[in-house]
């Protein structure tokens, strides 16, 4: 027989996983203007316990985006070089806002999952009160 609480524990990895891309996803958003600001990205892993995956996921090493930083010609800009250019933020807010979006979407669906099997194992304690 399966360990009941395992699929709580696996929707509860997923949230916690996805808390973490969120959390990730916002520092991007307010950093987009930040020069020198490099995306940062988030991996998932299996969690392995004892030498044996359990199925679980966690949030991985972040990782920073090493796409090129654009090139800001402001020369009144007090990080300017002198040519009058500064290295921007390579954040792309549309790629941002996606990334949230499907986060979260992830996040209510781990949640749902969650919510069902804790109202399955109330309607089995209530047949077994019977």
């Amino acid at each position: 027989m399966t360990d009941p609480i395992t699929p709580l524990r696996l929707a509860a990895s997923g949230m916690r996983a996805q808390t973490e891309r969120l959390r990730h996803t916002a520092e991007n958003i307010a950093n987009a203007d930040t020069p020198g600001y490099r995306r940062k990205m988030v991996t998932f892993e299996e969690a392995v316990r004892l030498g044996r995956p359990t199925g679980e996921v966690v949030a991985g090493r972040m990782r920073l985006d090493q796409t090129l930083l654009p090139r800001i010609h402001d020369p009144a800009h007090p990080m300017a070089d002198p040519e009058g250019y500064y290295d921007g933020s390579n954040v792309d807010l549309v790629i941002e806002l996606a990334d949230s979006r499907e986060a979260g979407r992830s996040y209510e669906a781990n949640l749902r999952m969650f919510e069902q099997t804790r109202q399955m194992g109330a309607s089995l304690l209530d047949l077994l009160r019977r």
